[in-house]
């Protein structure tokens, strides 16, 4: 490593948040470290919905929060929703800055979709249903070319590092074998967790590798029990499953059973209502026997491909044309609103870790995301990032403490197995215990599934104290909120020890 990269700030993944955070620290030293291509592989990189942001002359920030709150469920920060709903126009001007181009209608003004729970239409494109690729293909474009940025591909991070309490380095595998990098500053920008479920819109491999990382270097973790599954996967066979966006149904798309049944059309909302609510009601006709299709022959007709190009294309891969014909659908693991702890400038419990996007959890997203506004967490965190290392002085760099070389990790396709049979939209008490116990040997041994259990384990025994239906988290056997209901947090010692105590109690009762 050249002198001028001595320690440099370590950024970990190379979607959204982490290019943002790493193009907003220019001129300052970034090792952006990431394990496929720049870019390649995040959920940034396959977003279609946009970037929520209220910039339209009906709209404002306070709007744009109060529909956040409500999708929330009532576990929303308002600290953070105030914030990042507040910063969406600096977010979009600073994205702007850097090579995004927003689609614009005919007049110069910004153009704007509609999405499930927003009650204005406020959520930006760029080139149409194709967001996330655009996106994140101009600002890889301007990391490549920022001599403040060095980016090391296919490379995957193993180990956080710490001494007197704080991060030093990281011990990181690429492919000339194992590295140690010493850095004092080290930001988590790894994604999510929709990998360990069967159903999921996610890319495959992202296991929660960044919660998984901070977990065991001890940092809290808080609202490990909400997973969102998106309503209106493209059911198949083919894995990870295709994404049929929001912005279907916010042009007019329907959804029916096998019977031609519009079973939203009760709901407030109807298929435009929160994705939890979606979530469960397809879930509960599926349930049953039934089948789900999103029905847009009447909305879009022959105009699908037009304004849907990449569904469109998704759709006839599968043998299915949305002009006539409905499309199958399913819930999915979409996102995770839980993760890492963060503060609103993205630290961590742990002294020089910070953690960005849907790694992290700043308590925007409560109980339930509104739809877009991952995009604009993951680039207003990731500037607030940025700056807060900025103001700060270089700390001293600590030499890591040599790591004994670590186990190679699987696919976690034994983890998935048990998160998909337990953990997903339907959830309940016997089953939620049935998850701790096959992921606790798993979790506590130093196996090739070890860091996909710790991050199951921990979503689990959080579903577990949550004796409630609330937002993404729904339990067959409690039904009903809670009017006491409040977040919760706990450390991967605190999981174990629950996790334990779950088991005992359970033994004890059927002895």
């Amino acid at each position: 490593m050249t002198a001028s990269f001595a320690n440099p700030v370590l950024v970990i993944g190379s979607g959204l948040a982490g290019l943002m955070t790493a193009l907003s620290l220019a001129p300052l030293p970034v090792l952006l470290v990431t394990r496929a291509l720049a870019g390649g592989e995040s959920s940034s990189q396959w977003a279609q919905g946009g970037v929520a942001a209220a910039l339209g002359a009906d709209d404002d920030a306070e709007r744009h929060g109060e529909d956040t709150l409500a999708a929330g469920d009532g576990l929303c920060d308002s600290h953070a929703v105030r914030a990042v709903t507040g910063a969406a126009r600096s977010a979009i001007e600073a994205l702007q800055s850097f090579g995004v181009r927003f689609d614009f209608n005919p007049d110069g003004t910004l153009a704007a979709g509609l999405e499930a729970a927003h009650s204005r239409r406020r959520i930006l494109h760029v080139g149409g249903d194709g967001s996330g690729a655009e996106i994140v293909r101009a600002l890889v474009a301007r990391a490549q070319e920022t001599p403040s940025i060095r980016i090391v591909e296919a490379s995957l991070v193993r180990h956080l590092l710490t001494r007197q309490g704080s991060v030093c380095g990281a011990l990181v595998t690429g492919p000339q074998g194992d590295d140690v990098i010493a850095a004092s500053r080290i930001v988590l920008a790894t994604g999510g967790l929709g990998g360990l479920f069967e159903a999921t819109t996610n890319p495959c491999g992202h296991l929660g590798q960044g919660v998984a990382l901070a977990a065991r270097a001890g940092a809290v973790l808080a609202d490990m029990e909400f997973v969102q599954f998106h309503p209106t996967a493209l059911e198949g066979r083919t894995r990870p499953l295709g994404l049929i966006s929001e912005a279907v149904r916010g042009e007019g798309a329907i959804l029916v059973n096998e019977r031609g049944e519009r079973f939203m059309s009760a709901w407030p909302g109807a298929e435009l209502a929160a994705r939890d609510v979606v979530a469960r009601a397809i879930s509960a006709q599926l349930q049953r026997g039934g089948k789900v299709f999103l029905d847009a022959r009447a909305a879009l007709g022959h105009g699908f491909a037009a304004r849907f190009p990449a569904i469109h294309a998704l759709c006839m891969e599968a043998g299915v044309d949305p002009a006539v014909q409905p499309v199958p659908v399913r819930p999915a693991a979409h996102y995770h609103m839980g993760g890492v702890l963060t503060d609103l400038n993205g630290r961590t419990s742990l002294s020089g870790l910070w953690a960005a996007g849907e790694v992290a959890c700043t308590g925007l997203h409560g109980a339930n995301r509104l739809a877009s506004n991952s995009l604009l967490e993951a680039a207003v965190m990731g500037a607030r990032v940025a700056a807060d290392i900025r103001r700060m002085s270089v700390p001293e760099v600590i030499s890591p403490v040599p790591v004994p070389a670590c186990c190679a990790q699987d696919d976690g396709a034994e983890v998935r197995a048990i998160t998909s049979a337990h953990l997903g939209v339907l959830r309940h008490e016997a089953g939620v215990r049935a998850a701790v116990e096959g992921l606790l040997p798993l979790a506590t041994a130093d196996g090739p599934q070890r860091d996909a259990a710790i991050v199951a384990l921990c979503m689990a025994v959080f579903a577990h104290e949550r004796r409630e239906s609330r937002g993404a988290h729904a339990r067959t056997d409690y039904p009903l909120p809670q009017a006491d209901a409040s977040r919760q947090f706990m450390g991967l010692d605190a999981v174990l020890v629950r996790a334990r105590a779950i088991l005992s109690h359970s033994h004890a009762r059927s002895a």
